[in-house]
């Protein structure tokens, strides 16, 4: 017994070091993911994507710069409140559609390591400052300040503070929204009705700019009135914090950053508040309640007629699977009905009764009625191909099923293909008599070149579509939104692809009109659809063996 030693007792660890040691954490996951060849590819493609992020970054931050510099310089400072507006707006509204660039990390899950309640706090904030729009936001009021000391260096202080409270309290509600969504939308009903709405909603804000053209002169006067309403909220507390110091109204400033901090201290208590919550072990689930079981007669086969009986059982099958998902994903389903929503909201201009008025055959919009019906179509085959490039994206565990029954993906991709011709032939054909009846269709010529690019550039997308989902899969959840994102290297392929099929199809078209041979595009693009067509047969046996031969990284990837 005078032998024995005891262990030291363990040491309580700082704060600090226990968001070093998730950072740490982090960083080592990052690292041994890199080892996958996919993971290196995905890598590659986030960087080429967060490059463009930072070029539209750079560029609207000489925006607010030169906004700001102007304001201060020619003594409005009131309007300052219109870009702090602008800030607010962009970091709460835009995070729903910047999933693909945030990180997907859970960090709740964290919970399984003994952090305290103060680290998971600090860890929820400094994963919300990491996200795509809080770093932009950090940029844009960055640039606000160059341009508020540039015009008067004495505003300074008083800017820098502003904008650190501003960006506090935009991460904090930020994350607040976020937490209180995942909690009031555990279900996925709920999550598909709502994501329904505020889409709708999101399409709605498109028509804002018509109206105010045609009502602008009448609605000045509201505008006004809701200005005053829109005072006691943070963003024109920003703006009149900078306004009242650089008038001289020190006392003023002091009460709208006060007014700030109020609001920051709020957010915080309840984002505090759900954060414990998280801590003390909520866990959300999607589970029913029971209910009684009813048995039913399972009908007779071949007593209804089968609609899909003139294609191979096998491919019938898939179709009818694959129709029953997206039957199933309410949101991918409402998301159907924008593409022509789009094209309404494209072609309402002017006042005449067709929707677009015209001069010379010349639109409001600077497009003749040839050009903007083949955009415009364009436009719809760039939104609807998208999803084809992760084709297994919500099989999930499911996937394994194709490799044990008596199926070759060569049926598999056929229903699969066929489903995706089925929405965009169905979107083309609705698009088309949406066009027709607000602008009315372009000459024959065009029309048929038109539709025969449309068929080139589907065709020719569907093998690279299929090769992209066996090589880069990702898996997807039904009716969710945040956390969702493609495989980097699958994006892009889809814009590779795109891009490369839409420069061939509008240099016929320039070659067409340079020729003054109307039908020579039809003529061309009949061919290459042809030819796409053979070489997507073609694709089909060669993509099949790849299956087998990526069963391993497909299944790794769907099952997680």
């Amino acid at each position: 017994m005078a032998n024995v030693t005891l262990s030291p007792a363990p040491q309580s660890v700082s704060v600090a070091e226990q968001i070093r040691l998730v950072a740490e954490l982090r960083w080592r996951l990052l690292r041994n993911g890199l080892r996958k060849k996919n993971n290196r590819l995905d890598l590659i493609g986030m960087i080429i994507a967060g490059i463009f992020g930072t070029m539209l970054i750079v560029g609207l931050s000489f925006a607010f710069r030169f906004g700001a510099e102007t304001f201060v310089r020619d003594h409005h400072t009131s309007w300052l409140a219109l870009l702090f507006w602008a800030i607010f707006v962009w970091c709460q509204a835009f995070p729903v559609f910047v999933a693909s660039f945030g990180s997907t990390f859970e960090f709740h899950t964290l919970l399984r390591f003994p952090f305290s309640n103060v680290a998971f706090y600090l860890i929820s904030l400094a994963y919300g400052l990491a996200d795509f729009p809080s770093l932009a936001a950090t940029c844009w009021l960055g640039a606000m300040t160059f341009g508020v000391t540039a015009a008067q260096p004495a505003l300074l202080p008083t800017m820098l503070l502003v904008c650190v409270l501003f960006i506090l309290l935009n991460v904090t509600l930020q994350r607040l929204v976020a937490l209180w969504l995942e909690r009031l939308l555990a279900r996925r009903r709920s999550r598909e009705v709502f994501f329904s709405v505020f889409i709708l909603l999101m399409i709605s804000l498109q028509f804002v700019t018509p109206l105010a053209s045609r009502y602008g002169s009448t609605a000045r006067p509201w505008l006004s009135v809701l200005r005053s309403y829109l005072a006691p909220f943070p963003a024109s507390l920003a703006g009149h914090a900078i306004a009242s110091a650089a008038a001289g109204f020190i006392a003023d400033s002091f009460t709208a950053i006060a007014g700030l901090s109020v609001y920051l201290f709020i957010f915080s208590a309840m984002l505090g508040r759900r954060l414990a919550a998280q801590y003390r072990g909520e866990e959300l689930s999607e589970s029913s309640a029971p209910v009684r079981r009813t048995v039913t007669r399972p009908s007779l086969p071949g007593t209804a007629a089968d609609s899909l009986r003139l294609l191979p059982p096998q491919v019938a099958e898939v179709f009818r699977k694959e129709l029953r998902y997206l039957m199933r994903n309410g949101l991918s389903f409402v998301l159907l009905f924008m593409p022509p929503l789009m094209i309404f909201l494209f072609t309402w201009q002017g006042g005449n009764r067709h929707g677009i008025s015209t001069v010379n055959g010349n639109s409001t919009m600077g497009f003749s009625r040839s050009s903007l019906f083949s955009v415009l179509m364009a436009y719809l085959v760039f939104v609807l191909m998208a999803p084809a490039y992760n084709c297994f994206a919500y099989e999930g565990r499911g996937v394994q099923t194709y490799f044990m029954v008596p199926i070759r993906f060569r049926q598999i991709f056929l229903g699969k293909n066929l489903l995706a011709v089925c929405i965009v032939g169905f979107e083309i054909i609705l698009a088309t008599l949406v066009f027709a009846f607000r602008v009315g269709l372009p000459p024959t010529p065009i029309f048929v070149a038109t539709l025969a690019a449309v068929a080139f550039t589907v065709t020719g997308q569907l093998a690279i579509a299929n090769w992209s989902s066996l090589s880069f899969p990702r898996k997807l959840q039904f009716a969710q939104m945040r956390g969702q994102r493609q495989s980097g290297m699958a994006v892009l392929v889809a814009f590779a692809a795109q891009i490369t099929l839409g420069g061939i199809s509008a240099l016929l078209f320039f070659v067409g009109r340079w020729t003054g041979d109307d039908w020579l595009p039809a003529e061309a693009f009949v061919f290459l659809a042809l030819a796409a067509i053979a070489g997507y047969v073609a694709s089909l046996d060669p993509l099949s063996h790849l299956a087998e031969r990526k069963r391993e990284t497909l299944i790794e990837a769907l099952n997680k």
